[in-house]
């Protein structure tokens, strides 16, 4: 049989009182953490909500700001009534085409409306007189070469016989005046060559631009 002394009981009164004074303690921290973790989640729920409705307004919006167009293909009718009216055509710029040499021509190598580029051959000239002055004009230079060449042997001939006084002055001077005479001639004739040969050159006709040929007289 057990015996419980009367000392013993003050001090267990005063450590049940402990335990429960702990207790308390403990539920009001565990009500206070559950009370601050309701509130927190009240609040990001909240947050979360207000965020979701503001992305729903802002795509709202942009969808609605978006313009809406109705959109029709045109296509090619029937036409309703054709209107024809007299007319002409004429050209921005045209320039009349002459040979710069006399003759008969040869050969025609566009006709009318020929589109053409610049430097095509349009035609070519028959040029029988030209012909003929070119072949006396390098007739005459060879002539007058000839001649040159014979002056210029004289002249060579006469300056050396002068150094032995086996002829005058008088006669050299005349030789040496004549092999210049006689160069002028060959210049002369070489420049009617030239000048023939350039007019002969003209017997071709070219296009001095692009275009089309809108009349031909010949």
């Amino acid at each position: 049989m057990n015996r419980i002394s009367t000392e013993d009981r003050p001090q267990e009164a005063a450590n049940a009182a402990d335990r429960n004074s702990r207790s308390a303690a403990w539920f009001f921290v565990a009500a206070f953490v559950a009370a601050a973790g309701a509130l927190a989640f009240a609040i990001h729920g909240g947050i979360t909500t207000r965020v979701a409705a503001e992305s729903s307004l802002a795509r709202s919006t942009e969808e609605a700001a978006i313009p809406i167009v109705n959109v029709i293909h045109p296509k090619v009718g029937a036409p309703l009534e054709e209107l024809v009216l007299p007319g002409n055509t004429q050209a921005f710029s045209d320039t009349p085409i002459f040979a710069r040499t006399s003759g008969y021509l040869k050969r025609w190598y566009f006709d009318i409306g020929a589109h053409v580029k610049r430097g095509d051959l349009l035609a070519e000239i028959e040029t029988p007189e030209i012909d003929k002055q070119l072949q006396q004009a390098r007739a005459d230079l060879e002539t007058a070469q000839a001649n040159h060449h014979l002056a210029e042997t004289t002249a060579a001939r006469w300056q050396f016989l002068l150094q032995s006084d086996s002829v005058s002055r008088q006669e050299t001077d005349e030789k040496v005046a004549d092999l210049s005479a006689r160069k002028a001639t060959v210049d002369s004739n070489a420049s009617n060559v030239r000048r023939i040969e350039d007019l002969q050159s003209f017997q071709k006709v070219y296009t001095p631009f692009d275009g089309v040929l809108t009349a031909r007289n010949t």
